[in-house]
């Protein structure tokens, strides 16, 4: 039977280790080679080096004039949270793979060696080069066999936020997690100075609980929904002062669309694939749908310190691992039942008679512990109890003072009780409030002074 599966919650803050190849490189926004320039500052070429969550910048090597890039196409143990590990493939031992940085105008090289266990290539996604070097595998170019290693090289003649992915096989090589960020800087600057610079890709995974490699085969059905391929808790936080301009680049290339909200701070559109827009295009919101194959640039000023979510509004994309096909039991009372069906399947237990929360307080005390190489639905603990999220859930951390180039986590945002919400009353019949009740006339006990009072309520409702 496949039911909903839990381990032991994870702790918050928990964001688990990058591949150990990766580590020898690894900073969010790693400085050219040679460059010896300090996290959290201004690139040389004056652009603010974009901080990617979980992840990293690809160093590169200025030849001649020309930057040079080097991705390793390769099969990667990859951890989505701890305790749910996987066989997938990337590049340079990380799935997304490292984000690759450069400046309008820029020439680069781009060398790919192939580890896979079969043909691959690169596209470079809403890129405007030759068509020689578009990355098609069979139209544009030859298929890149195991052992090969192809370069592509030419100018960049835009600026925006892009992705890069195979298209060979694409089905599986997506699946498994090949894919990554190309962030293109405007020559001459913005005139709108951004002080923190965020990137991260949306994805989907189906990781049966107890294996160990995604399932190409599952596109859009319950399974794990990530942020640059880690589910919450374990996804880094964005960090920011007040005062501070902050851009989230949001890239899609899972198999659904993301209407990607945050809370207390509307944000502006600014930008796509297509560079940043002309000001009189910005769109205030406070949720953006990010369809599959999009990017969008949202950009804001914080209005409130706090601790803020920031997460897919589809609500079983905020959940991680869940077996399908499962009756509804809610309202259920399943204890006779479920003693007799324990007797002879020991690690039983039925779905929540209360709803889905019931199931993290069963871990949360040792009551159950799910399959090998899975996760809780809803796993995150803050300063309050449990979140109840999973997936593709985060937080924006804005503090009155930080410095710049901070991204340490500042801890959990705890305010005074007369300025958060409370609890006044632990009675259900606590005050007068307004209610209808539909159905009062139809109900097999319902007395007439009941129906009447109901009807004169109906009739006096303000």
């Amino acid at each position: 039977m496949r039911r909903r599966n839990l381990l032991q919650l994870i702790g918050a803050g928990g964001a688990g280790l990058l591949a150990k190849r990766a580590n020898a490189q690894h900073e969010h926004h790693a400085a050219p080679v040679g460059t010896g320039e300090p996290r959290g500052r201004r690139h040389a070429q004056g652009y603010m080096p974009v901080r990617t969550l979980n992840g990293w910048t690809l160093p590169y090597e200025l030849k001649g004039g020309v930057k040079e890039f080097h991705l390793v196409a390769e099969e990667i143990e990859h951890e989505f949270a701890p305790g749910t590990r996987a066989k997938c493939w990337g590049y340079n031992g990380t799935t997304p793979g490292p984000t690759i940085e450069a400046v309008e105008g820029d020439r680069v090289r781009l060398f790919v060696t192939n580890r896979l266990p079969e043909a691959t290539s690169v596209h470079w996604h809403g890129i405007d080069l030759p068509q020689g070097y578009d990355g098609v595998g069979g139209l544009t170019q030859a298929h890149i066999k195991p052992g090969e290693t192809y370069v592509y090289e030419f100018t960049l003649r835009q600026h925006g936020t892009h992705m890069y992915h195979p298209h060979v096989d694409e089905m599986t090589q997506m699946a498994f997690g090949m894919m990554g960020m190309f962030i293109i800087h405007p020559h001459d600057g913005e005139a709108v100075r951004i002080d923190r610079d965020y990137c991260f890709l949306l994805h989907n995974w189906a990781l049966h609980p107890g294996t160990y490699r995604p399932d190409p085969s599952v596109m859009q059905d319950f399974d794990l929904w990530t942020f640059n391929s880690k589910v919450f808790p374990a996804i880094d936080p964005l960090v920011m002062a007040m005062g501070e301009r902050i851009r989230i680049r949001v890239g899609n290339l899972s198999m659904w669309n993301h209407p990607i909200h945050l809370h207390s701070n509307p944000f502006w559109v600014t930008g796509s694939d297509g560079g940043r827009w002309p000001q009189a295009l910005w769109r205030r919101e406070a949720t953006e749908i990010v369809g599959v194959g999009q990017v969008r640039d949202l950009e804001f000023v914080p209005t409130e310190p706090g601790d803020w979510a920031l997460h897919c509004h589809m609500a079983h994309h905020t959940m991680n691992a869940m077996g399908h096909g499962i009756p509804n039991n809610v309202g259920v009372d399943q204890r006779g039942v479920a003693r007799e069906i324990k007797q002879l399947l020991p690690g039983y237990m039925p779905m929540g008679k209360s709803g889905m929360s019931e199931h993290a307080m069963h871990v949360e005390h040792g009551m159950m512990e799910g399959p090998d190489n899975t996760l809780p639905m809803m796993t995150g603990q803050g300063p309050y109890g449990g979140i109840e999220m999973g997936g593709m859930f985060t937080v924006l951390k804005v503090r009155e003072s930080l410095a710049p180039g901070d991204f340490n986590d500042p801890g959990a945002y705890v305010v005074d009780e007369s300025r958060r919400a409370r609890r006044v009353s632990s009675d259900p019949d606590f005050g007068s409030p307004h209610r209808r009740s539909p159905y009062a006339n139809n109900a097999p006990n319902a007395s007439p002074a009941e129906s009447d009072d109901h009807a004169q309520h109906l009739h006096h409702e303000p």
